[in-house]
Formats: C-alpha cells, sequence, structure tokens
C-alpha cells in the first residue's frame, strides 16, 4: 500500500511526525496550557502567569505529583473556584469575581437582610442558568473532598473543555455536579 493510501486501521498514522517525540511531562503541559486557554477565554497574559505557577508548583511537587490540585491552586480565584462545600458565602464571592471579569453579574436573589444564603446547589444552579443566558458555562469538578470547584468558559468550548479535562484526569461537566 502507498504511503498515502487511506488505512482504515491506522487513521491517524500520518498525523504525527515521526520525530514527534513528545515525551508525558511535555504532553502534560500541552493539556495543561489547553486547560488554561479554556479557561481564560481571550485573557493569554492571565493563562501564561497560572501556566507559571503551574509548572513551578509541578516541579515543587515531583515526579509522582497529581496535576489536578496543581492546577485548581494555580487557577483559584483567577480563573476557578474551591471553596467548602457549605460556604455559600465564599461561593457566591468567587463565583462573582470570575463573572466580573467579562463585566457579567450574577443575581444571587439573596437580600441583605435575608440572614443566612440559599444552599450551595441553589446557588450553583443559578449561576448556571444566568451564565448559560449569556453563552457561558459553569463547570463543576468532583473534588473527592467535601469541596466545590470548578470554572467558567465560553458555551461553544463546552466539547474541548470535557475532552481536555478528561485528559487531564479531571472528572468536570458543565452545570452542576
Amino acid at each position: 500500500m502507498a504511503s498515502h493510501d487511506y488505512d482504515p486501521d491506522d487513521n491517524f498514522g500520518h498525523a504525527f511526525h515521526v520525530q514527534a517525540d513528545v515525551d508525558e511531562d511535555d504532553a502534560l503541559e500541552m493539556v495543561a496550557w489547553q486547560f488554561l486557554l479554556l479557561v481564560n477565554p481571550g485573557d493569554e497574559d492571565a493563562a501564561l502567569q497560572q501556566f507559571a505557577a503551574f509548572r513551578l508548583a509541578l516541579e515543587d511537587a515531583g515526579d509522582d505529583a497529581d496535576p489536578v490540585p496543581l492546577l485548581r491552586d494555580a487557577i483559584d480565584w483567577k480563573a476557578g473556584f474551591h471553596v467548602g462545600e457549605e460556604d455559600a458565602q465564599g461561593l457566591m464571592e468567587a463565583l462573582d469575581e470570575l463573572a466580573g471579569r467579562w463585566r457579567l453579574r450574577i443575581d444571587w436573589g439573596v437580600d441583605d437582610d435575608a440572614g443566612e444564603p440559599p444552599g450551595t446547589s441553589a446557588l450553583l444552579q443559578a449561576a448556571s442558568v444566568q451564565l448559560r443566558e449569556r453563552h457561558y458555562s459553569l463547570w463543576t469538578a468532583e473534588t473527592g473532598e467535601a469541596t466545590l470547584s470548578g470554572w467558567i468558559t465560553h458555551e461553544r468550548d463546552e466539547e474541548a473543555m470535557q475532552l481536555v479535562a478528561s485528559a487531564l484526569g479531571l472528572s468536570a461537566r458543565p452545570g452542576i455536579g
């Protein structure tokens, strides 16, 4: 078979050059970079700063480090949130900060005199619906802890984010999980 013929068993055989020697560390950094671009839409400078923080943390943590918490820490309060499961006030503050990057405001439906804010599930639902109306997606990720974690992307980037999150080993989805 000639090298240019279609081989149904080798659809991606020519997608990479033979010299494309990408080791695991480089592959992780490439996927992490794509993640940071998606959670910082239109702000490559912020993505670069977070990438530098991620790389430094990865280097400090050693070879067996789990990249997920390192990425979460690199984006916390800049492009993502990570708050206690019952911390309604912290969740509202974090999401207000993130939405403010695009001059968006989330109406929490809470009066200043009302006392206790609604539960975090109700707050995530309200934020998700309002962001979706403006073509953004609120993502939530499983942490394995009594915490809530996530980020905001453009709605059009949902498929790409699902692929990148999966490649990083993140169990994440748009909306509340």
